[in-house]
């Protein structure tokens, strides 16, 4: 599972951090981001569902 989030659209809502706190976390501008070392991480249903909760949908999860 490959995942990435687009910094051009995240609005620092937060959302992925609080349902998968092991993959993502907030930079310093309140920005999500990855939790280093988790780009293909195989999280399963916590990382789709951190995908689903964001409200800009600025994170992709691909097989």
């Amino acid at each position: 599972m490959r995942i990435s989030i687009d910094a051009d659209v995240c609005i620092g809502a937060g959302q992925c951090a609080l349902v998968s706190p092991a993959v993502f976390t907030q930079d310093d501008d309140g920005f999500s981001t990855l939790v280093p070392g988790h780009e293909d991480h195989a999280g399963g249903p916590l990382v789709r569902e951190a995908a689903r909760a964001c409200p800009v949908q600025a994170i992709t999860v691909r097989e």
